[in-house]
């Protein structure tokens, strides 16, 4: 693509950059079949072509972002399916995201929108905040019908039920069982600590059983994903900044093997802080954190598993976006799932979102709406006994609009290892005992 920066736009970091992945693009069609707001909408400028044609020329002229880009950015779902077509290998999530902090700092947005992004910057990163929003929704939820349609949506999307924090997601340390073979730090995360809390007390027990000793680190939080995306860059940051900090005093002090993360949502972040604070003071140790994250399917993997328990469960697995696209990890956990006995269903359209991207599903409800259909659609044909994923959002967004079982990949790895079933499974699940 041709574009036309000034030298002096070109003197500025994020603008060069950028200007480097546009030129890349071909303008070829590949990454349109790729893209489900294409799909769904049919409009060539809610793909990601049509997107970086908007991006160059917002970029280049620097003027007040127009309602007509704001709206189909917006509408992106940042799955990232679009990057694994690429032949030119455009790195289209940086380009997005830079175009998202362009319009926060250059575009105002209607009064709403403005109150909604605020409400939810400030309460799902915050464990604390966000337990008590869920509180009293749930009173709210039988009012729901009387409500005005985006914020019914969100009521209703609230969960019933909600567990009692954890106590393993306060800061500490899990000595491992037997012998010490490597010492892991565990992402807590923050919306999962309140929708589902037995995610964590999985990974810490099937990695403690096998020789891990894990860490739950003073000072790490929200890893920024939610502002991040929202084109917040300086609260991104800042919440990257304090997590590096708190993550390079085990580095340097007894040392770490990986930072362990089950979401991967916020793994595809981490994995990236290298990029988001290359210009920043931290910018080395940014890189050093970026080596060591690591999904919780990649460790595992590295692990010989001891299996106790011989599964009878016919499970059916999502692949998030952020998983197999963010991440590139696209056969590990069927992988895992496969050696550990379950029988392994795929959904015909197993690259395309489910829909829930975050806040997306909060923000643009009608769109997450349509692809939560079709995804839940496919995955039931398959007839499994359980639905798995790997990253809270996707569990919660199908969870929603289905009755099998979802539960974390995390989960059911460590019921045949030796831990517990998984709540969702009482009743569902068989097994025999190994040997």
């Amino acid at each position: 693509m041709q574009t036309n920066f000034t030298p002096e736009q070109l003197a500025r970091p994020a603008i060069a950059y950028s200007n480097e992945e546009l030129r890349a693009c071909l303008q070829c069609d590949y990454c349109l079949p790729s893209c489900p707001t294409h799909q769904v909408l049919g409009d060539e400028f809610d793909s990601p072509r049509g997107r970086i044609f908007l991006i160059r020329d917002m970029l280049e002229s620097e003027s007040k972002p127009d309602e007509k880009t704001v709206k189909h950015i917006d509408q992106c779902l940042s799955c990232l399916a679009c990057m694994s077509s690429c032949p030119s290998s455009v790195h289209y999530m940086h380009l997005v995201d830079h175009a998202r902090e362009h319009i926060e700092e250059n575009y105002q947005r209607p009064l709403f929108d403005r109150v909604l992004r605020w409400a939810l910057a400030q309460t799902l990163p915050y464990p604390g905040r966000f337990r008590r929003v869920v509180r009293g929704a749930q009173f709210a939820k039988p009012l729901a019908f009387a409500m005005p349609r985006r914020i019914r949506g969100m009521v209703e999307f609230i969960p019933d039920k909600l567990s009692p924090p954890s106590p393993n997601d306060k800061p500490q340390v899990f000595s491992a069982e037997g012998e010490r073979k490597r010492r892991v730090a565990l992402m807590t995360g923050c919306a999962q600590r309140v929708l589902n809390t037995d995610i964590n007390d999985a990974t810490i027990r099937i990695l403690r059983r096998h020789g891990c000793e894990v860490v739950v680190s003073q000072g790490v939080g929200c890893c920024g994903a939610l502002t991040h995306h929202m084109g917040k860059a300086e609260e991104s940051r800042a919440a990257a900044a304090r997590n590096i900090r708190a993550w390079m005093k085990e580095v340097n002090g007894v040392g770490l093997d990986a930072i362990v993360i089950n979401t991967s949502g916020c793994g595809t972040v981490v994995k990236d802080y290298g990029h988001m604070l290359r210009n920043e003071e931290l910018a080395e140790e940014a890189v050093a954190i970026s080596k060591l994250a690591k999904d919780i399917s990649e460790v595992l993997s590295d692990i010989e598993l001891d299996y106790r328990v011989a599964p009878d469960l016919r499970v059916a697995y999502h692949a998030t976006c952020s998983l197999q696209f963010g991440q590139r990890i696209r056969f590990t956990p069927k992988k895992l799932l496969k050696a550990a006995g379950f029988t392994v269903l795929e959904p015909r359209d197993s690259h395309t979102c489910c829909g829930s991207a975050g806040t997306y599903n909060l923000m643009q409800p009608e769109i997450s709406g349509q692809l939560k259909e079709r995804k839940v659609r496919t995955l039931e044909q398959t007839t499994p006994d359980a639905i798995a994923a790997g990253n809270i959002g996707c569990m919660v967004q199908i969870g929603s609009a289905t009755g099998v079982p979802v539960v974390h990949t995390v989960q059911l790895l460590d019921w045949v290892t030796g831990g517990p079933i998984p709540s969702a499974l009482t009743g569902v699940a068989k097994a025999d005992a190994v040997g």
